[in-house]
Order: C-alpha cells, then sequence, then structure tokens
C-alpha cells in the first residue's frame, strides 16, 4: 500500500501566507518577499509529510489566491479585458488583478466571478469562456513547482485541476457555444504541461475530477472519455490519478472505473457505501485510492471502522492496488491541533476526540502500519489511544441536554410560520416603517480596522477590562451610526465592532460549541475563517446581540438592523458533530435563533437580518438528494424568523449563489426582504426572481465588496437600472454585495456615498417617469 493526500493548507500555522499577500498588495514588501513567503511554506509543507511518512505528496497544492486561478493563468484564459495589464505588468500583479479587480494608473478593470467550492465554504474563482477560445501554456507554475520539490529530495505529485472540471467550473460569457465545445482547443495546454513533467522526472499525475462525483450530462461523459483516451494515448507511461471527491461516483460508476488512469480515488468519507460497487467493477488495471481520512472535519479517525473498510478492499483486490488516502484536500480542515495550548479555550477532554491536518497525516500513516499486519509497538499504541478517545467521546455528559433534545423534537407548524403572508404583511411594515423608494442599507459590518483589532486581542489578554472595552466599541458604534446619518443611509447597521467572525460571535455565546485559537481555514484569497465546532446540543443560554442593538437604536430615530447569522450558515460553516443527523443540530440552532429575533423585537427593533449565504452552498451534490435538503434548510429558517409580528420586518442576505433551481425554495422562506450578490455577475442572478416573479422585496448588491476598487455612482446607476428592468422599483432595495468587515474606511465611504447618490437618482428618475407617464 502506498500513502497520499490529496492536498494539504497552504496559508501556514500562523496564517503567513495571508499576512504576506496583504503587505504586498499594500507594498509594504516587495514581489520577491511575497515570492519568498510562498516558497518557505511550500518546502515546509513537503517536508512535513515526507518526515511523517506519506509516500506521494502532492505539489501544486499550494497557491498564492485560488487554485482554479492558477489553472485559468496556466492555460492563458484570461479576459479580454485585463490584455492591457497583461502587457505592462508582472505575472504576479496580472493574477491579483483578475482575483480582486484594478484601479490605478488610470485603468479601471473589474474583477472576475467568485462562488463557492461545491458545498464547501472555499470560494474559486470562476474562468470565463468565449465561442473559439484558443488557449495557451501561458504561466509555467506547476512545472517550476515539481522541478523545486524534485531538488528538495521529494517524491512529488503534481496536482492539477482535471480538464473537464475546469471546464464545468467556468461560465460561457456570450451566448451559441458550449464550455465543453472547449475540450480540444484546451487539451493541447495540458498536454504540453505533462510533457514537460514528464521530462523532469514526474511519474504520477493527480487530476482532480470531483465533477464525476456529481451529475453529468451524456456531452460531459462523451467529453471525459476522449480526454483521458487522448492523455493515455500521449502518455503511456505516467501514472495518472483521477481524483473523485465530496460525494459518491454513483450513475457515474461505469464512466469512473472505464477512464483509463492508473488510480481511482474515491471519497468513502461522504459516501462510504460506492465502496462495495466500486470493488466489484474495478478492472484489474485500475488501483484504488481510499479517501477514508476525513479532509472536511476536524475529528478523529475511527481507526478500528477504517481498517474494516480497508480489510474489505484487501481481499477484494491486494494490498499492492490500494493506496490510501485523505478523503479529499486538507485544505479545509485547520493545520495542527498542537498549537491549541490553551485548556481555557479549548477544553482537553474536546481537543482529544480532534485532528487537524498534520495530525491526519499522522492517521493516514497509522493506517497503513496498522493495516500491513505487522505493525509495530508505537501504530498499537496510537490505535489503543485513538479507541480510547472515540469511546470517551460516545459517552461524554458534556454532549447531551435532554432538554433541548425535548425542545427540538416537538415544532409546530405555527412556529414554522408568520401569522399572515407577505402581502398583508408589506402594506403594515410599509405603514410603520415609512422607507423611501429605493432604500439604502449596508449588509451588516463596516471595517473591522487594525484599531479594532487591537481592542478585541487586548481585552483577550486582559489588558483591557470589560468596561474599557465596551466604552471603545461604544465610541466606534457611535461614530458609524452618525456618519450613516451624514450621508443619508436609510436603514442603518450598527457596524458589529464587537464580533470576531459572524458564525464564531454566535458560537462563543451558544452551548454546545467549542472553540480553537489557530484553527484558521482559507475561505479566499487572504480571508481566513476561524470555524468553531459544534460537539453536542445547541441552545441559546443568554441574549447575544440585544445590548448592542438597543444601544445603536438609542442613537438614531433611522431604523437599526438586528443582525444575526441564520441557523443553516452557522452550521455549514462550522465543524459539525457527526454523531447525529445534521438537520437535527440545524433544527436545534433555528430554536436559539428564535429566541433571538424575539427578544430583539421585544427591545424594539423592527428589522431584523437573519443571514444565510450558505442555503445554496449546503445543497447536496446530486440533484436527487435535494428536496430532502431544501425541506430541513428551509424549515430551520423559518423557525427561526415566524415568532415575530407582521409589523417586523425580516431581512436575509445571500451571496454568490445560483438561485434559478432551488428559487422556489428561496421563497418559501418567506423573508420580507432579501439581499443578494450581483455585481460581479452584472445583474444576472436576478433573472431568476425575475423569471419566477418572485413576491417579496429584493436588494440586488450594486457593488463588489471583495475587490478594493470603488465603482462610481454612474456604475451604480447602470446596474440599478438593470435591476428595474426585470424587477419592479417597489420591490427593490440599493445595498453592497456583502458585508464591510475586510474593506478600509477610505474606500467604504466613497463607496456608499455613491451608493446613496445612485439610489436618489433611481428615485428621481422613477418618480419623473410616473409623473410624465
Amino acid at each position: 500500500m502506498q500513502t497520499h493526500i490529496l492536498g494539504y493548507p497552504r496559508i501556514g500555522s500562523q496564517r503567513e501566507l495571508k499576512k504576506a499577500c496583504e503587505q504586498y498588495w499594500s507594498g509594504k514588501i516587495s514581489l520577491d518577499e511575497l515570492l519568498e513567503t510562498g516558497r518557505t511554506l511550500t518546502l515546509h509543507n513537503w517536508k512535513l509529510q515526507q518526515e511523517t511518512g506519506i509516500d506521494l505528496i502532492p505539489c501544486n497544492d499550494f497557491s498564492y489566491y485560488d487554485q482554479v486561478l492558477d489553472m485559468t493563468l496556466a492555460v492563458g484564459a484570461i479576459p479580454p479585458r485585463y490584455q492591457e495589464i497583461a502587457s505592462r505588468k508582472t505575472e504576479t500583479d496580472l493574477y491579483f488583478a483578475m482575483a480582486r479587480g484594478f484601479q490605478q494608473e488610470g485603468l479601471d478593470i473589474t474583477a472576475m466571478e467568485m462562488t463557492k467550492w461545491f458545498d464547501t465554504n472555499y470560494h474559486y474563482i470562476v474562468p470565463e469562456f468565449y465561442k473559439n477560445q484558443e488557449f495557451t501554456l501561458f504561466s509555467d507554475r506547476i512545472i517550476q513547482e515539481f522541478i523545486r520539490a524534485k531538488e528538495a529530495g521529494i517524491n512529488a505529485k503534481p496536482v492539477i485541476i482535471g480538464l473537464v472540471t475546469y471546464l464545468l467550473l467556468g461560465k460561457e460569457k456570450e451566448e451559441g457555444f458550449d464550455k465543453l465545445d472547449l475540450a480540444q482547443n484546451l487539451l493541447p495546454v495540458y498536454i504540453r504541461i505533462l510533457k514537460e513533467l514528464e521530462q523532469k522526472g514526474a511519474e504520477y499525475i493527480q487530476f482532480d475530477e470531483p465533477f464525476l462525483a456529481m451529475d453529468l450530462t451524456e456531452k460531459a461523459k462523451e467529453t471525459y472519455q476522449f480526454i483521458y483516451a487522448e492523455l493515455r494515448k500521449q502518455f503511456p507511461d505516467l501514472k495518472l490519478i483521477i481524483a473523485t471527491y465530496f460525494e459518491g461516483v454513483k450513475d457515474n460508476l461505469t464512466l469512473a472505473t472505464s477512464l483509463p488512469a492508473d488510480v481511482l480515488h474515491i471519497d468513502l468519507v461522504r459516501c462510504p457505501e460506492q465502496l462495495n460497487d466500486v470493488l466489484r467493477v474495478l478492472p484489474k488495471t485500475l488501483s484504488l485510492s481510499l479517501g477514508i481520512v476525513d479532509g472536511r472535519n476536524i475529528w478523529k479517525n475511527n481507526f478500528q471502522k477504517s481498517l474494516q473498510i480497508i480489510e474489505r478492499a484487501i481481499r477484494k483486490i491486494g494490498a499492492e492496488r490500494i493506496f490510501l488516502a485523505t478523503s479529499c484536500s486538507l485544505l479545509h480542515t485547520p493545520i495542527d491541533l498542537d498549537l491549541e495550548k490553551n485548556e481555557h479555550v479549548l477544553y482537553p477532554e474536546i481537543k482529544q476526540w480532534m485532528a487537524f491536518a498534520k495530525q491526519k497525516l499522522s492517521e493516514v500513516v497509522t493506517l497503513k502500519k496498522l493495516a500491513s499486519g505487522n505493525a509495530n509497538y508505537d501504530a498499537l499504541l496510537e490505535y489503543a489511544y485513538n479507541q480510547k478517545a472515540v469511546e470517551d467521546r460516545t459517552v461524554s455528559s458534556l454532549i447531551h441536554n435532554d432538554d433541548v433534545k425535548a425542545r427540538a423534537e416537538v415544532i409546530t407548524k405555527e412556529e414554522t410560520r408568520r401569522e399572515h403572508p407577505f402581502s398583508i404583511r408589506k402594506e403594515i411594515q410599509h405603514h410603520v416603517l415609512q422607507l423611501p423608494l429605493f432604500p439604502t442599507t449596508t449588509i451588516g459590518s463596516f471595517p473591522q480596522t487594525k484599531e479594532v483589532r487591537n481592542w478585541r486581542a487586548k481585552f483577550k489578554k486582559g489588558e483591557l477590562n470589560a468596561k474599557q472595552y465596551d466604552k471603545l466599541l461604544k465610541q466606534e458604534t457611535k461614530r458609524t451610526i452618525r456618519w450613516q446619518e451624514d450621508i443619508g443611509i436609510d436603514v442603518l447597521v450598527h457596524g458589529e465592532f464587537e464580533r470576531n467572525d459572524m458564525v464564531e460571535y454566535f458560537g462563543e455565546q451558544l452551548a454546545g460549541f467549542a472553540f480553537t485559537q489557530n484553527g484558521w481555514v482559507q475561505s479566499y484569497g487572504s480571508r481566513c475563517v476561524k470555524p468553531p465546532v459544534i460537539y453536542g446540543d445547541v441552545h441559546r443560554p443568554n441574549p447575544m446581540t440585544v445590548y448592542w442593538s438597543e444601544y445603536a437604536q438609542s442613537l438614531t430615530k433611522k431604523w437599526v438592523k438586528g443582525m444575526l447569522t441564520g441557523p443553516v450558515t452557522i452550521l455549514q460553516w462550522s465543524f459539525v458533530r457527526d454523531d447525529q443527523p445534521r438537520s437535527l443540530t440545524c433544527r436545534q440552532i433555528a430554536l436559539a435563533i428564535r429566541d433571538e429575533v424575539c427578544d430583539l423585537e421585544k427591545a424594539g427593533i423592527r428589522i431584523i437580518q437573519i443571514d444565510e449565504p450558505a442555503i445554496r452552498e449546503g445543497l447536496p451534490l446530486r440533484q436527487s438528494d435535494w428536496q430532502d435538503y431544501l425541506k430541513w434548510a428551509v424549515e430551520a429558517f423559518r423557525i427561526s424568523a415566524s415568532g415575530v409580528e407582521d409589523a417586523t420586518q425580516i431581512h436575509t442576505h445571500m451571496c454568490y449563489s445560483e438561485f434559478n433551481d432551488i428559487i422556489h425554495n428561496i421563497a418559501d422562506m418567506d423573508a420580507d426582504v432579501i439581499t443578494i450578490e450581483c455585481s460581479r455577475s452584472q445583474m444576472e442572478l436576478l433573472n431568476a426572481f425575475a423569471d419566477f416573479k418572485y413576491p417579496n422585496e429584493i436588494g440586488p448588491g450594486v457593488y463588489d465588496i471583495h475587490s478594493p476598487r470603488v465603482p462610481s455612482k454612474e456604475e451604480m446607476v447602470e446596474l440599478l437600472k438593470k435591476a428595474q428592468a426585470v424587477i419592479p422599483a417597489e420591490q427593490l432595495w440599493v445595498n453592497p454585495d456583502c458585508g464591510l468587515k475586510t474593506r478600509h474606511w477610505e474606500e467604504t465611504e466613497k463607496a456608499l456615498i455613491a451608493m446613496v447618490e445612485a439610489s436618489k437618482e433611481m428615485s428621481g428618475q422613477f418618480k419623473k417617469e410616473k409623473i410624465e407617464y
């Protein structure tokens, strides 16, 4: 048996990559210094895996921003609007401009679209495709990474996004063609990359093809067959690993096992039941990689159960045809559990149940030793420790709360419905709230400056007491309320300066959650999050946001939104317990959020936003599984939102999602107002709402907060005109794409002032048109 992993986290255990990228973007370090940070991190990751005992070590799994964008640059799929930057700037600056936009030196170029990587909270940059598009080897970083690994003495396995998956991840930017039509144009570039790698001594190549675990059209299946037949013809001696993950191959079983590869990787964490089917039809020429250590969650592997699976595979095909691996890339897990040294943050009893990326490497290697039949003393000792931790977790009193279980078991229909339908609520809310046409608001957070972060750090260290910290936060909140009033925003927010992360903040106040000091994972680019861990039954011991919402509302006569994270998003963006159905955990969270919503209303907060950006992300990868998920996910939102009077306006926010195929489920959530990301797609997402004749109110984002560029008023007016062309003006709100936490105040102020001016211009034009009509 051989061991390998599909990829390793690239941010660094102290988020070195995040810090270096942000310093480079702000001009504080040179390009050479940035690249040196990347080289140091990759070498450390390779050596760690080598020392742990991993046989095949991935290279090209490192990225300065996103692995899909890396592939886009490699094959020269550079959108036309970046050609001038390509001719004037370094390859790295072009790369970051594609990810973040570019607004300097007389150029003003928008960023490429960004969306979720399958059902994870990682975001990738969406490739843009055009009819008859030509490709060329633009960046040779794949080859250079392999050369560096070999020079460092690493048994390196280049990781490349498979050609078909790469095309399916992209978007056609003009009509009249199918992106899969580009496969023949793209294939020569893949062949050139493989030729260079083979010449440099590559033995194994890992092609990531997660779409083989998705619903595929006949054309996609035919493209898979054509591409891999051509690759095998060109490279009879290269050993090709086809990696599937996040789901089972299921109805693609025959296709996946018939492709002319050497190793097929399957995810036995997400879909353990596929093993028997795969073993039944696996040709003798194909080895099998067992994705048996969870690359998506932080719980210890159960060695006993894993060994049973490995032994079943050995009996069927023999140990020499088996590879042991993580289920997917470890990109989605924190880096090192050993860094969690503060027992007051992460209790030792809970910590012993967990494994981060570094520990998962050891799990893969230990499983190989145990399955080989001649395990040494250390491996047997590890097995004993492992089984003790698994047993302790099963019987721990920390996990179970009978009162919470009982409440979640009995939910009445009344608890999932508002008192009256939206058509009636709308009239009541318009009378109570008295908002203008094209009302303006923001999604919630305002810039978390260095000063705000320093206050939080000092408070946690005890350098500021609670009274001092409270005073500073109130000063910042008051300043933000006053500024919003001054520029004319209609519905204000308090800025969320007391909050770290939109999920972590709530998890810290809910029972059943644990936290880490250094459990960072990459969300996109330099954005890292520290997901909480749901280890037990969830409930709300005390109000969580009422104090700050009441304070902010006391400062102004305008409405201030109460800001909450929804139950599905809290679930999706946490590491979730795996000892009960996710639907039950989500229902427990929903009841906790419901209690908070009701308390906010009692405190006089008449507009309450329950963010659910992860609703679409949480969809199972197979459409046949959607309805069960959507039933409990929509129910969870409605439980959280339905305890208030008709006059209280419930908002929700969603970002980076395609809504066409679930629009009726979005409508079933019955939020009074939904705000959505729309600017990068130039309002394309609104078509789903227009075609459906969505009845409730909508706030399409008019500028992209994930880019530092500041759009003009005219640009926002054009986007609003596009929105008004498909959605009645009376239903439209005006807002940014998402929260402003990661932005700087200077760009935020300029953008929001332009946004308010755009709203006023639209309102004036609408009134004029009505009068003329």
